[in-house]
């Protein structure tokens, strides 16, 4: 079973048909339960009734219409406000609500209780069959069920209030009328629109009010349809209408002209003359331009795309605001989520956040201001995205609803353009209910119709819908979604009307009370208006009969051959006169008929339909018929056909096309377009296309038309415009010299020549126009003969080309025909401007015709910026030139110049040319320079590319701008969009200016100056290639390597892989072998020859010749003398080295390094050691260290001589060995060579020094720094001023420990100034100053002052030299004596105590101070009365000092006992 299922039904969800049947019998049954009692007796919006009355009208074995009340109440009878009865044929209801409340009423699916007037009748029909107990339930039923529909009411209001409002269309649109003068106009349109739109008209932008002008305006609006009558038209009514509709979502705007006109004859002068140009509102005439436009435009499906174009509107007011509008195929557009406007103020821009094929189509921006608008439009195309499975179709496009019922909707499309390769099997439509992201595929297999009924709907919600089409393939991408749209009756939509809140106590409106009684009519023009084999559609007309209570609609359908009618909708009649028939057997014949009922009863029914067959009754159309391409430009092709024949609802056609030379079809448009003319774009220049169009309706796409025949793309030939700037440029009696400008458009085509015309004016009458010749004038300047002398003429030209002679120009100044006498040249003419740049420009023009008294001998250029005054010309040049062509330089990038030319002659400077036309100084995009080149065989050629190369345009070789016709020096080739100018034989007569222009484009030129030093350069060049060398990036040369080997080589920058090189010594050619070894690498270009060793046979020229087609080169490289000499040695010590190095050898020699503490560190770097390598160091002959078992394989070995002296100076040795064999390293380290250790050791010493400091002592003042470790063999130079120390007794240096110092014994101002130290290292040694002057002199002065009277005075003070012991222990009557050294300066007094009392000298105790230097004291015999502390105490004015001694005396019988 799986099998037969469709691959498109395999992966949906609804494919298994008994779960869809399912589900959709439980929504029916859900739809219909809640719809059985929805019935109410009045609608909302209408004359409302009370439940009590209500429940009356049903328990009432005769129904009577309730007494209508003009109380509006509410649900607990609360009275909200008034009722007003208006008659049932108005439209126009005052409801009391906002346009936008009243619609959020209608749109929501509370109008379920109120859809039916009249079906309260039709159930009080049956309840007469019922009892009054189930009369009873079945009320009060029903007023539970319409609270919980006012309850779901309120929800859905809050959940979807919005999703059926959308701005103003203009579904039909004003027309523009031409009336005569006196006649009543009238201008209509209809808008659509939710909520209603409010609708104003303008004139000239200006609102029209009535009240203003009564009687001559009158506006209406009815039915959606407003009119504005314009009564006895005058020509002030003459003018551009707009009428705009706004409502909440947004505001659309329609234009239409009206045109009053007045019989001939019967003007009145005194009345004023309509307005033909702009309408100038309020004094002010606006003037806009559209500049920096759009283009034409290609995008793709998804992406975005920005149109804006820059609108210069002048004068420019302050805060005005044109209005700017877009439009797609002249609909007007307003901003959605698929496109934005942007209004900066001088820039429109509108932008497609998400391009789809819809928004294919001619898009205009129309720029509307007080005094008129401005238009501009390009075509968008809107390529498909591709495919998600490759050869699946295209998406469809312009997916609609048709038709909107409660219970189904018709959704119509466009089919894609790109089928995939495969015919389209059919359409799959999928639905998704608003608020929601879930979409349902609503048919099971693909429907081949572009138009389909979906059923299955919720009443009253709403819905949007999409479609994609499907091939054997696969899906294509789904298309963009419709507008949503909500499933609910017409009539309903129409119909309803919302109550106002109920605080507002606003008057609601209602409809008139129909008639009571009257049982409708039948229905009219019934007819079927639509028919597939999915479908049918009736529509009718409504009874004839006015004020009928509430109709609604039975229809019944009848099989063709039987007389059984059948009822379609048999629970509840429809209510609006349009109705859809589903389920019809297809192939069998059907009649239809309606009948209208209301509540007194069931009409008779219509007049039968004619038999209709169940079926697709359109056709699909025809083909085209012949396809015509004409030439447009040079990208594109208008593309025109005959209509399918007979082709019903046709939707529009398809354009394909191919290059001739390929099978591949293109579409040219993806949208279907209406007409029968349309232009493709985005063709490729100078290819071939054939073109096909097939046409298309719902019911499919046509096949082809036939293919056109094929037409190159370029640019169409039209007759030129008229040429303008008609000047005289010699005049004589009866004749005339004119020169003209060349047409700002020549038609596509070369202009093949001019045609001049010429008239009389007499009295400022001109006359009949004559033809000045017969034959066309190839140049722009032509002479007018037979003239009469003193009349006046004027004149015009027309240019033709092979389309033929183009329009004349405006006539020309009038002038006046006699014969020049001035001594002056006349003008030059025929001004061009070439070589367009950012800084520079070529001017060329022609001699005057009127040459003067005297023979031109000079022209002079004039410039200005285009914008400045008359004043501000000035000179180009200060001296004449003699040329006709001058390149001004050093202009201003992107300034816009003019320029004009004045003739001199020996009489003067005579008249200016006419000024050119404005220039801008910018070098376009795409813009090349003539190119030199000199190709191999040494041919020079001039070489020009043009971008925008054109299919007729042609490249024009000049020498000094004049076009080269000889070939004898310069031949010429175009191919493509290339042109070449090759020499002959190029020489010194070739010398000038160069100039290549392109015909037919936007001054596409340059120019080449070939000096005398370029064509030097140039035959160098040519010479170089007709006999190439090959080129050498480096020249022979020769390096050793490993083992002293020597190589040989060079490198060619370029070389073949058929090159050859011959090795060449002493002339003769080297082969290969063990002495000579070749390589020769054509990649990298590069040669060697490798020899093992040098001899003395070796000394001579070596050669490599290099060969390479043509193309040769050698290079030599001398070794004689001592060159080869050296290098042999040099070979020789670098093979013993690799012999040397096998073994345990030295990286790095032995060398000394001076460390930061100013040791000296010998070091060497060894390698390839092994644990039995030893090493031994030397010092003159003997041993000094020995290091066995080395447990490295490479480092270094170091020996350190720490505070390094003379002793230390001598050879220093180190011997590795071990089995292989032993290396020796020497350094010496005597003489010289200890020098440069100690000059090293004194740099560090040096560095090490701290800033020169100044300090004071008692003898003067010293300078000192400190090192960081001082050698005795040190050299330091103390200098004064620049100048070295002469040192003495008063000036001395010294050292003590790492102090350096300078003493100045007793400084005096003399002594200050720059002193220095200067340590020596061999080099440039190192000094530190310091300045000894100013406050730094005085402060060390005063120190030094201080320091001195200090010394002298610890010096000369009082001082007690010695001599006193500290204790004296003495026997009693034993004498004592004790002396000291007193000293001095003044002598001091001397002062004896005992226990810090002052003693005299007596007879027992003897005190004495002699000579000023010996004190002594005695006593003659002690006693114990003799015991204590005794001290001296010597004193001068320096200071004082004291000397303390014990005095013990002791007994001896004492001292003997105590012993014992």
């Amino acid at each position: 079973m799986s099998g037969s299922i469709p691959f498109y039904q395999k992966h949906h969800r609804h494919y298994d048909r008994g779960y869809r049947s399912r589900e959709t019998e439980s929504k029916m049954s859900q739809y219909r339960s809640s719809s059985r009692y929805t019935a109410d007796s009045r609608s909302r919006g209408l004359n409302v009734s009370s439940h009590s009355g209500l429940e009356e009208s049903r328990l009432s074995p005769l129904p009577k219409r309730p007494k209508p009340t003009y109380l509006a109440v509410d649900k607990e009878n609360q009275i909200i406000g008034y009722v007003v009865p208006i008659f049932r044929g108005s439209q126009e209801f005052a409801t009391g609500l906002s346009d936008t409340e009243e619609k959020r009423v209608r749109d929501t699916a509370a109008y379920m209780a109120n859809r039916d007037l009249f079906t309260s009748g039709l159930e009080m029909e049956r309840s007469e069959q019922i009892s009054r107990k189930d009369a009873m339930r079945v009320s009060a039923e029903r007023i539970s069920q319409n609270k919980r529909i006012h309850e779901h009411e309120e929800h859905l209001k809050r959940m979807n209030e919005d999703s059926l409002m959308h701005p103003p269309e203009f579904v039909i649109k004003p027309r523009s009328h031409t009336v005569w003068e006196k006649q009543c106009v009238r201008l209509h349109c209809t808008v659509s629109g939710w909520p209603d739109p409010r609708v104003v008209w303008y004139k000239n932008n200006v609102a029209i009010d009535p009240l203003t002008n009564p009687g001559k305006y009158n506006l209406e609006s009815r039915y959606n349809v407003h009119s504005l009558e314009i009564n006895r038209c005058d020509f002030d009514d003459t003018a551009q209408y707009r009428v705009s509709a706004m409502n909440s979502k947004g505001e659309q705007s329609a234009f239409a002209s009206i045109v009053v006109k007045r019989f001939k004859g019967e003007v009145d002068e005194y009345l004023p003359k309509p307005r033909l140009g702009p309408v100038s509102e309020y004094g002010i005439t606006f003037q806009t331009h559209i500049v920096d436009k759009f283009g034409v435009s290609f995008g793709r499906e998804g992406e975005t795309m920005s149109l804006g174009c820059t609108v210069v509107i002048y004068p420019a007011l302050h805060r005005y605001q044109p209005e700017v509008q877009w439009y797609r195929d002249d609909v007007l557009l307003s901003p959605s989520k698929w496109h934005h406007m942007h209004w900066s103020g001088d820039r429109a821009t509108l932008t497609f956040t998400h391009l789809n094929k819809e928004d294919e189509g001619l898009y205009t921006l129309r720029v509307t201001t007080k005094s008129g608008y401005e238009t501009y439009s390009a075509y968008v195309f809107v390529r498909d995205a591709d495919a998600e499975v490759e050869g699946a179709p295209s998406a469809p496009l312009d997916v609609r609803c048709l038709d909107a019922n409660k219970d189904y909707i018709i959704v119509t499309w466009k089919q894609p353009a790109v089928d995939g390769g495969n015919s389209i099997l059919g359409y799959f439509v999928d639905r998704c209910e608003v608020g929601t992201t879930h979409w349902i595929q609503c048919n099971d297999t693909p429907v081949k119709f572009a138009r389909f009924p979906v059923t299955g709907l919720v009443e009253g919600r709403s819905y949007f819908f999409r479609v994609r089409a499907v091939n054997k393939i696969g899906m294509s991408r789904p298309s963009r979604v419709s507008e949503p749209v909500a499933a609910m009756d017409p009539a309903d939509r129409a119909r309803m009307r919302g109550t106002s809140a109920p605080w507002t106590g606003q008057i609601i409106v209602t409809e008139e009370e129909p008639a009571e009684g009257v049982v409708p009519g039948r229905p009219r023009e019934l007819q079927v208006t639509e028919a597939t084999k999915n479908y049918l559609v009736l529509s009718w007309k409504p009874p004839g009969e006015k004020g009928l209570e509430g109709v609604m609609y039975y229809v019944e359908k009848c099989v063709s051959g039987t007389d059984s009618w059948q009822r379609v909708n048999t629970e509840i009649p429809v209510k609006s006169p349009r109705f859809a028939l589903f389920d019809l057997a297809e192939g069998k014949s059907y009649s239809f008929r309606v009948r209208c009922c209301n509540s007194a009863g069931v009409g008779e029914p219509s007049e039968p339909t004619e038999p209709t067959t169940v079926g697709d009754k359109l056709d699909i159309p025809s083909a085209p018929g012949k396809v015509i391409p004409t030439r447009n430009t040079d990208t594109s092709v208008v593309v025109s056909w005959e209509a399918s024949r007979d082709a019903k609802e046709l939707v529009g056609y398809y354009i394909e096309g191919r290059i001739v030379s390929s099978n591949e079809w293109e579409p040219c448009n993806n949208k279907p377009v209406n007409a029968t003319r349309f232009t493709c774009h985005g063709l490729t220049t100078g290819e071939k296309y054939v073109f096909r169009v097939r046409a298309v309706n719902a019911a499919g796409l046509s096949q082809f038309s036939q293919e056109s025949e094929p037409v190159e793309v370029k640019a169409a030939i039209a007759a030129p415009t008229p040429p303008y700037g008609i000047t005289v440029l010699e005049c004589v009696r009866d004749a005339m010299v004119l020169a003209w400008k060349q047409p700002t458009f020549i038609g596509g085509a070369d202009i093949t020549g001019y045609f001049v015309d010429y008239r009389e004016v007499t009295d400022g009458v001109p006359g009949k126009w004559y033809e000045g010749n017969i034959r066309p004038v190839s140049e722009r300047a032509y002479r007018v003969s037979d003239l009469k002398e003193n009349r006046k003429y004027q004149f015009q030209v027309r240019a033709s080309n092979i389309a033929g002679v183009g329009l004349p120009s405006l006539p020309s100044d009038t002038f006046l025909c006699e014969e020049w006498t001035i001594a002056v040249p006349g003008p030059p003419h025929d001004l061009q401007l070439r070589d367009v740049r950012s800084d520079s420009v070529v001017l060329l023009w022609k001699p005057p015709i009127y040459q003067g008294r005297n023979p031109v001998n000079g022209y002079y250029v004039d410039i200005k910026e285009a914008d400045s005054p008359e004043e501000a010309w000035r000179g180009v040049n200060n001296n004449a030139t003699e040329k006709t062509f001058i390149k001004i330089k050093n202009l201003k990038e992107g300034e816009t110049f003019v320029f004009r030319v004045r003739a001199q002659n020996k009489a003067g400077v005579g008249k200016t040319s006419d000024v050119t036309e404005p220039v801008q100084a910018l070098t376009k995009p795409g813009t090349k320079e003539i190119v030199v080149d000199v190709d191999d065989d040494g041919i020079i050629s001039l070489n020009f590319e043009c971008c925008d190369l054109t299919p007729d345009s042609k490249f024009v070789w000049s020498k000094n701008y004049e076009e080269i016709t000889d070939t004898s020096r310069l031949t010429t080739e175009t191919k493509g969009n290339k042109s070449k100018a090759v020499f002959n034989t190029l020489g010194e007569e070739d010398i000038g200016i160069y100039s290549c222009l392109v015909t037919h484009t936007d001054g596409a030129s340059s120019s080449y100056n070939l000096s005398e030093e370029e064509l030097k350069k140039l035959l160098e060049i040519s010479h170089d290639h007709k006999f190439p060398i090959i080129p050498l990036k480096s020249e022979l040369a020769v390096e050793l390597l490993e083992k002293g080997r020597v190589r040989f080589w060079l490198q060619a920058e370029k070389i073949s892989a058929n090159g050859k090189v011959d090795y060449v010594f002493n002339d003769n050619v080297l082969s290969q072998g063990e002495k000579y070894k070749m390589n020769f690498d054509k990649n990298t270009g590069v040669i060697e020859m490798i020899m093992e060793s040098l001899t003395s046979a070796d000394e001579g020229t070596f050669t490599f010749q290099l060969q390479d087609g043509k193309a040769t080169n050698q290079s030599s490289l001398v070794l004689i003398g001592d060159v080869f000499k050296g290098l042999q040695k040099e070979s020789e010590f670098q093979r013993k080295e690799y012999f040397r190095k096998q073994g345990p050898h030295f990286i790095e020699y032995l060398g000394y390094e001076v460390t930061p503490e100013c040791c000296v560190l010998l070091k060497c770097k060894v390698g390839n050691i092994k644990k039995e390598t030893s090493a031994h160091w030397y010092k003159d002959g003997h041993e000094i260290k020995a290091d066995e078992h080395l447990g490295f394989t490479e480092g270094v070995l170091k020996l350190e001589i720490a505070q390094i002296s003379k002793k230390d100076s001598g050879v220093y040795e180190v011997v590795l060995k071990d089995d292989r064999g032993q290396d020796t390293s020497k350094l010496n380290l005597k003489d010289q060579g200890f020098k440069d250790l100690m000059n090293e050791v004194f740099n560090f010493i040096a560095n090490s020094s701290t800033p020169l400091k100044i300090t004071s002592t008692e003898e003067g003042i010293r300078l000192y720094t400190f090192v960081s470790y001082y050698n005795d063999l040190l050299q330091v130079t103390w200098h004064y001023k620049d100048s070295a120390i002469a040192f003495s007794e008063r000036i001395k240096s010294g050292v003590v420990g790492e102090q350096l110092w300078l003493q100045i014994k007793d400084p005096t101002e003399k002594d200050m100034g720059k002193y220095a130290i200067e340590f020596y290292d061999g080099k440039g040694g190192l000094r530190r100053s310091v300045e000894l002057g100013g406050q730094a002199f005085d402060d060390a002065f005063a120190e030094f002052q201080r320091l001195k009277a200090a010394a002298v005075a610890e010096r000369n003070r009082a001082r007690v030299a010695g001599g006193l012991p500290d204790v004296v222990t003495i026997q009693e009557g034993k004498a004592l004596n004790l002396t000291c050294n007193i000293s001095g300066d003044p002598m001091p007094e001397v002062t004896w105590l005992k226990n810090d009392r002052e003693i005299t000298s007596d007879d027992h105790c003897i005190l004495k101070f002699e000579s000023g230097k010996f004190a002594s004291f005695t006593i003659t015999g002690v006693n114990t009365a003799d015991t204590g502390k005794y001290s001296i105490l010597v004193k001068n004015k320096y200071g004082t000092e004291s000397g303390d001694f014990t005095v013990s005396v002791f007994i001896p019988e004492e001292a003997g006992g105590k012993k014992k």
